[in-house]
């Protein structure tokens, strides 16, 4: 029998016991409980504290819209009067997704059948190239910049494989024009060869996103020196060509062209490299700037320079004095004209036949040290000053130069330049006298630089009468529009190779100003081996080939700058008309 006292003993401690437990642990909930809300209004407390930095300091939501939103990743390049150029676009890329479908085969239809089908949509695809990617079985760009009417007409071919992503790429809206000009942006996203890449940074940039870069090139006279080198490429069959049009007063480039060209929405791996075969037979890719990285012995475009020089430093001081036009030796070599000019020939004559026995004649007598230093100051001994990365090094004969050296170099052999180069020196030959920088950037007139000074307004002032003599009578008539008032000078050399000058290969050049009773532009117009055709009279040399371009150009590009033909009035040569035979001349120069 237990005893009656131990009871209440063991019931009490028992229900102490429990009622401690449940306190602990109603405790310990609580302050769990306590822990968790202090630490949700921690976290909130720290929200909102945020925000309200952010509302105070950070920007509002309108700039994140305009920045982030509607802002292109990369800036737009507008021509001087604001066409586009270049710009961001969002398009469609033609994706292939071989995990499209989770169950089966990742192809509906057959790699060759799929290939036939976008066959039909983009002719120039490659099937083959495609049944290839489509059997590898790779995801991987099938096609690049969609247009949405073929984006819908892939879908129809009921591939769920085939996806069009939604991406942004940079879009040329004149397509390949003035391509080497603003060359293109890579798939990193990097600006190469023109523009694109001087301006890489300025375009990337939070600035140049938002503004339009301005360069100087009118994409209306782009396009007319274009489409006239084209022209004269296909009517003398030549390799190539470069052309440029330069204000002569600012040093703005409103027009630069290499033909052939490229497009810079679909760049190929062959417009920017050409196999060492291709190079050996002296081959250029496409991306090649012909304007500003190839240089070229310029022949007798050189020969107004050297007598502009000679004018300066007084060696000519009457232009009927007249120097005997008979071949004559020169160490190993005989200096001598294409055909006989007759006995002797002045200055005006020297120009319109394009002599060179007389032009070395006249450099002989101005000296190499002076001949040099007009050159060094039309910045012919250094890489044009043009914004672009493509730019050629003159073949430049350093030292002391020889008497034979100054006389071919006088009339265009023996240094070796670019078109640019040519159309800077010829703007100080009629602009007064100031070579300028020539740029690719819209200046305005607070930006022109004042430029050095290469020869007195005086002997450019006869200049642009002996330029204007050599189209009216001389080599370059083929080269005249009538009321545009063209001067200029035309110029063949043969082309540099292997063991000595190819004799079949001709660089043929007609650099020329307008209009020469106040010269406004340089017209440079340049043909890379051109070849004898029924259009040409089978003649191979700058007055039938060069000359007839710029006659052609001129009369489309003056009324868009503002020059409208006139031919009630002309740049005054009353007092050299005497001195020159009233007589055209058939010279092949």
């Amino acid at each position: 029998m237990v005893h009656p006292s131990t009871v209440p003993i063991t019931v009490t401690a028992g229900s102490r016991g429990l009622a401690n437990v449940r306190q602990r642990s109603l405790l310990v909930a609580k302050l769990r409980t306590l822990w968790v809300l202090g630490l949700f209004l921690l976290v909130g407390l720290l929200a909102f504290l945020r925000i309200v930095y952010l509302g105070l300091t950070g920007p509002s939501p309108r700039e994140v819209s305009l920045n982030d939103l509607l802002t292109p990743q990369r800036g737009e390049i507008v021509d001087r009067n604001g066409a586009p150029l270049a710009r961001d676009f969002r398009v469609y890329s033609l994706w292939f997704n071989p995990k499209a479908m989770t169950e089966g085969s990742p192809l509906i239809h057959s790699p060759a059948e799929i290939a036939a089908g976008l066959a039909r949509i983009f002719p120039d695809i490659d099937q083959a190239e495609i049944i290839a990617k489509l059997k590898a079985g790779k995801p991987g760009y099938l096609r690049k910049s969609l247009l949405p009417e073929e984006a819908n007409r892939v879908h129809e071919l009921g591939e769920p494989a085939l996806e069009f992503p939604l991406e942004t790429t940079r879009y040329y809206p004149q397509g390949s024009l003035a391509a080497h000009v603003l060359g293109y942006v890579d798939s990193y996203g990097h600006g190469k060869v023109g523009m694109e890449e001087y301006y890489d940074k300025e375009l990337a940039s939070p600035e140049g996103r938002a503004k339009p870069s301005v360069i100087s090139i009118d994409f209306r006279v782009q396009s007319a020196l274009e489409d006239e080198l084209a022209k004269g490429i296909e009517l003398s069959n030549a390799k190539g060509a470069a052309g440029v049009i330069l204000d002569v007063d600012t040093g703005e480039v409103l027009a630069l062209a290499s033909l052939p060209s490229f497009d810079p929405n679909h760049v190929k791996p062959n417009d920017m490299v050409v196999t060492p075969e291709e190079a050996k037979m002296g081959e250029v890719p496409r991306g090649f700037n012909r304007a500003t990285n190839q240089v070229y012995e310029l022949g007798s475009t050189f020969k107004p320079i050297t007598v502009a020089a000679a004018i300066d430093a007084g060696v000519i001081t009457d232009l009927s004095r007249r120097w005997s036009a008979k071949p004559f030796k020169m160490g190993r070599f005989t200096i001598k004209d294409m055909h006989s000019m007759g006995a002797t020939l002045n200055v005006e004559e020297t120009l319109i036949h394009s002599s060179n026995v007389v032009t070395a004649q006249i450099a002989d007598e101005l000296g190499g040290v002076k001949l040099k230093k007009t050159m060094e100051n039309l910045g012919m001994n250094a890489r044009p000053s043009i914004e672009l990365p493509a730019r050629g090094m003159p073949i430049w004969p350093s030292g002391v130069w020889p008497r034979l050296r100054t006389m071919t170099v006088s009339y265009g052999h023996g240094l070796a330049v670019t078109p640019l180069h040519l159309a800077e020196a010829y703007a100080a030959l009629v602009n007064g006298g100031i070579w300028r920088p020539a740029t690719l950037r819209k200046l305005s007139p607070s930006e022109v630089p004042q430029g050095r000074r290469v020869f007195s307004a005086a002997t450019s002032a006869r200049i642009r009468q002996l330029l204007r003599m050599i189209v009216l009578y001389g080599t370059g008539r083929k080269g005249d529009a009538p009321g545009f008032r063209i001067g200029g000078k035309t110029g063949s050399a043969e082309k540099p190779g292997v063991g000595g000058y190819r004799h079949h290969a001709l660089i043929s050049t007609f650099a020329s100003a307008f209009p020469m009773d106040r010269p406004r532009y340089v017209v440079i117009a340049m043909m890379d081996e051109p070849q004898g055709t029924a259009a040409t009279s089978y003649q191979r040399t700058a007055a039938w080939n060069a000359a007839p371009v710029v006659a052609r150009v001129v009369p489309r590009i003056g009324p868009l700058l503002g020059i409208m033909p006139d031919e009630t009035r002309d740049i005054d040569i009353s007092d050299l008309k005497n001195l020159v035979p009233q007589e055209t001349s058939e010279d092949p120069e």
